[in-house]
């Protein structure tokens, strides 16, 4: 039986609002799970039903083997990490790290144990003394995060806990985060809509759009194989490359028209087996798939050449739409300049116009 368990989950507001429709999925011991998705797909409100800060209307949490769906959050075993650092004002920062020690009635000499011991890990015993106001951002959601870990509860549910930090702080933060979770190997629900961060530290993502589970995989297959048109413009950054297209069977493999007919690619056959001849499709291509070739089919202008450090993103207005092909960043693009692009077919991904689902 996994760890934690989410059985036909959901969440309908008052005012007939469906936020959570009907979810399944599991997260094993130690694993660190992503809720991923836009605003408003019910992550959130699936974490808060975890910790018990809403009630679900229907279905069943189960952790480590107990039925938690009704208990209050005290009895519940969890660490909450929020994205507003919810800190006591009025206490330092030793004793904010220590309350949660101290409501568990544990003795003072083994609170300052416990709390040096962590601020030792996390580096932060210069702050010990200090007050929240004295903090910077960064430091007052480490010291959130100390709290929270301190009492190494069952699991860890994270509420996008790096959303209001500056870059440098995120990235620093997100590394200490992966590392103490490693470390604790304590289960971990991390809410975010930044999907690069979803695929920097997850063992697991769990994508969401409109209260329903879009796909549930490691980052590599959310990445590589998008289950539907939702997964493949959503994750990576930029999204797929998608081109509306005909299949049409010729000599053993298929070859994929575009809807404005400017483009014939021969695809091996194991890509589009289960798609009828001359179905409508999408094609997929993610943008280091798509490749400079002065013999290549398609041709274009480009629109715009952005510099990111170590590559460039050129895109390119051609007969099948603007595609966006990752770059050499020593080489720049002139607007407007002519470029013809070659698309690598056995790294594509197509789905079914109708239902949008990976074929």
């Amino acid at each position: 039986m996994s760890f934690l368990q989410l059985e036909r989950l959901e969440k309908t507001y008052p005012d007939g609002t469906r936020a959570v429709v009907g979810i399944d999925f599991a997260a094993e011991a130690g694993e660190l799970v992503v809720l991923l998705g836009p605003s408003g797909c019910g992550k959130t409100t699936t974490l808060r039903m975890v910790a018990g800060l809403e009630l679900a209307t229907r279905g069943l949490i189960r952790l480590a083997g107990r039925e938690i769906t009704r208990l209050p959050p005290s009895q519940r075993d969890i660490g909450m990490v929020f994205q507003f650092y919810a800190l006591y004002p009025h206490l330092s920062v030793r004793d904010n790290i220590g309350f949660p020690l101290r409501a568990a009635g544990l003795a003072t000499p083994e609170i300052r144990r416990r709390v040096a011991a962590l601020a030792h890990q996390m580096s932060l015993q210069r702050l010990l003394p200090l007050y929240p106001r004295q903090l910077s951002g960064g430091d007052q959601q480490k010291v959130s995060l100390a709290r929270a870990m301190v009492r190494r509860p069952a699991i860890f549910l994270m509420d996008e806990p790096l959303g209001t930090l500056d870059a440098d702080q995120r990235l620093a933060l997100r590394e200490l985060i992966r590392a103490e979770q490693l470390a604790s190997k304590v289960t971990t629900l991390y809410v975010t809509h930044d999907q690069e961060e979803a695929m920097c530290i997850a063992d697991r993502i769990v994508v969401m759009a409109g209260g329903r589970i879009r796909q549930v995989g490691t980052p590599a297959e959310v990445y590589d194989r998008p289950a539907d048109l939702f997964v493949a413009s959503f994750v990576g950054s930029p999204g797929m490359n998608l081109i509306p297209c005909q299949v049409a069977g010729r000599n053993g493999t298929l070859q994929l028209l575009s809807e404005r007919g400017q483009l014939r690619l021969d695809v091996p056959f194991e890509l589009a087996a289960r798609a009828p001849s001359t179905a409508s499709a999408t094609l997929g291509v993610r943008c280091e798939h798509v490749h400079e070739d002065r013999d290549g089919p398609i041709s274009g202008r480009v629109l715009i050449d952005e510099y990111c450090g170590s590559a460039r993103l050129v895109h390119v207005d051609t007969p099948c739409g603007r595609l966006v092909l990752r770059a050499d960043a020593a080489r720049a693009h002139a607007l407007g300049s002519e470029l013809r692009l070659r698309l690598d077919a056995t790294q594509a991904s197509l789905f079914d116009a109708a239902t949008e689902a990976r074929l």
